[in-house]
């Protein structure tokens, strides 16, 4: 699943922008003080009121998504001195909590603290770690962020759509403080991996239109002004192409010969985030981010190799139960050439993952005690980013914009999307994967604001890797070919314990990595090696996929064998998703005093 534009740009506390410093400062300095007569709890829920206006001021891209925009004119400020002052505000807020009483907080009040805190803390220490210097990769980045943005931006009106060409007047300052960054990064020897570079100027490319009219990043103002008198439609629409030809198309342009030119030919060779200055902490930092454990890169290399020998001999078993005479890697080639397992079109690609979906939906209530309002759809990944995402990913949805969730599937390469693939996958994206679980957080009720659209990486994708487990339970697999795609997609993320940490641990090379990866996956080449080029440029991100499900699964498993016939597996999903996203442990002692409740009913 692709990184959620909304939950990157809120896990950025320590790089955000500028907020009303002094007015920041002032409420943070007279917080003790002002609310002396307020109970503990009071106190806190005003300091999580107080970082999430933060939050959504500093990151005025964040509201858009979050469907509470604060200034749809500006970006957020990546100056040299808006990035020094926001050390000084994290810890003001790291100040600020350490001032309030645990002990005197309720039992919600508690998790509300330790989820804070941690958060706090952890961005402080990562300080350290300057990832604002590496700010762009063909996975995410400046030129991602923007597109993305403009995109969701809702415009209902005129002020919405001048606010719109307000900001895309402003791109090129942003830009340009991007490149500073970069230069910055050169000089310390900084920077991505080369090869996670390679495909931005061509991303960049597709950006810049050359009939400025069919600019994408003035469709949804074109379709406000389609509202709106010839005359004025004409005016409106003149001033936009003017905006993109003026400002935003040479910005692009800009960038993109930077990134030829300069940046990508000076840029590092090597793979490995344990390469650069710091690498190796740097690495155990993303590590206990993305997993919320105190594993080490050693031990969860062996959990991954554990793994990938269980699900091998499951696959070899199933590919005998299918009848098929030869080798593994022979069925796996039969897998990826043979045309019955490929759609013709994208369409029909797209309409076979609605139908898969509304498959699912009505056997949720069988699981789930709770699930969300808000809908979801199945899109293609937009054309100009396809070749370079990975198979699929879900962008959550907005009740408060109106915008449902939205499970994206790649229509690039035809013969890559195999059908096989396909119920694992929707069970991972949509339901009752990511949407059911981030819409029923964003659905939570009586938490801070910021809870809604908590992101722990260990606890979302561990969830969505989960769900595929649960397809037999939902009808799912009974074909044995889509079985082997279950496996194969179980695989695929013991996989990454494997080579994630070879890579950024123990110095592996991008071909060892993507022939480990061919010997143990039915996987076809393209995927791979977009998969592999994902694990280098986002180093760490991939362990938390098979750590988080394997947590949920020991936790459901110790439920069951201390319950028994107590055990109510929709009570259970519910226990697991009732907080919103949550760290591991937090997770395992909640589900604990569950298990607890339960007997003393």
């Amino acid at each position: 699943m692709k990184q959620k534009v909304v939950l990157f740009f809120l896990l950025l506390i320590s790089f955000s922008a500028t907020f009303a410093q002094n007015d920041i400062d002032t409420k943070l300095k007279i917080f003790p003080i002002d609310n002396k007569d307020k109970s503990e709890n009071e106190k806190l829920n005003l300091l999580y009121q107080i970082y999430f206006d933060y939050q959504l001021a500093t990151f005025p891209e964040s509201g858009v998504f979050l469907g509470k925009p604060t200034d749809n004119t500006r970006w957020t400020d990546w100056s040299k001195e808006a990035i020094n002052r926001r050390k000084t505000e994290t810890t003001s807020f790291v100040d600020a909590i350490a001032k309030i009483n645990r002990e005197k907080l309720d039992k919600e009040g508690q998790l509300n603290y330790d989820l804070l805190k941690t958060q706090l803390n952890d961005a402080k220490y990562g300080e350290q770690f300057p990832g604002e210097l590496i700010p762009i990769n063909q996975m995410s980045g400046a030129h991602q962020q923007i597109i993305q943005t403009v995109t969701y931006t809702p415009i209902k009106n005129e002020k919405e759509a001048n606010d719109l060409l307000k900001r895309l007047d402003k791109i090129p300052v942003l830009l340009d403080q991007y490149q500073v960054l970069m230069e910055e990064g050169l000089l310390k020897k900084i920077t991505p991996s080369r090869n996670s570079l390679l495909g931005v100027p061509e991303q960049i490319q597709n950006l810049i239109a050359s009939d400025a009219s069919k600019s994408n990043f003035i469709d949804g103002y074109k379709k406000y002004t389609a509202t709106l008198s010839p005359e004025k439609k004409k005016v409106m629409n003149d001033l936009a192409i003017k905006t993109i030809v003026e400002k935003v198309n040479p910005a692009l342009k800009k960038m993109k010969d930077y990134l030829e030119k300069i940046y990508i030919p000076k840029s590092r060779a090597t793979y490995g985030l344990s390469d650069l200055p710091n690498g190796a902490n740097w690495y155990n930092y993303n590590i206990q981010q993305q997993t919320t454990t105190k594993l080490t890169y050693q031990e969860i290399h062996a959990i991954g190799l554990s793994e990938v020998k269980r699900i091998r001999e499951e696959m070899e078993t199933l590919i005998q139960a299918i009848g098929f005479k030869g080798t593994f890697e022979e069925f796996g080639v039969f897998l990826k050439t043979d045309p019955q397992f490929y759609y013709e079109t994208g369409e029909q690609l797209l309409d076979a993952y609605r139908v898969i979906c509304k498959r699912i939906d009505p056997e949720l209530p069988k699981l789930f005690g709770k699930l969300p309002r808000l809908t979801y759809g199945v899109v293609a990944i937009p054309s100009y980013d396809e070749k370079f995402q990975t198979t699929a990913y879900y962008n959550q949805g907005s009740p408060e914009a109106g915008r449902s969730g939205n499970f994206y599937a790649n229509t690039y390469a035809l013969n890559t999307r195999p059908k096989w693939e396909m119920e694992a996958l929707t069970a991972h994206e949509a339901v009752p994967g990511h949407h059911l679980q981030i819409a029923l957080g964003q659905e939570l009720e009586n938490v801070p604001e910021i809870r809604k659209n908590s992101s722990y990486t260990a606890f979302v994708e561990g969830w969505g890797l989960y769900s595929e487990s649960l397809g037999p339970e939902l009808g799912l697999y009974k074909d044995n070919y889509s079985k082997f795609g279950q496996l194969t997609y179980e695989m695929w993320r013991a996989i990454r314990l494997v080579v994630d940490t070879g890579i950024h641990g123990m110095g592996w090379t991008r071909q060892q990595a993507i022939d480990y990866f061919k010997a143990n996956s039915a996987k076809n080449e393209h995927d791979i090696t977009v998969e592999i080029d994902r694990y280098i440029t986002w180093p760490g991100q991939a362990l938390a996929y098979k750590i988080g499900e394997l947590k949920i699964k020991e936790l459901r498993k110790k439920a069951t064998a201390e319950l028994g016939e107590k055990f109510d597996i929709r009570a259970f999903h519910d226990a697991v998703l009732e907080n919103g996203a949550i760290p591991l442990d937090i997770l395992e002692n909640h589900i604990n005093e569950w298990i607890v409740s339960v007997k003393n009913k």
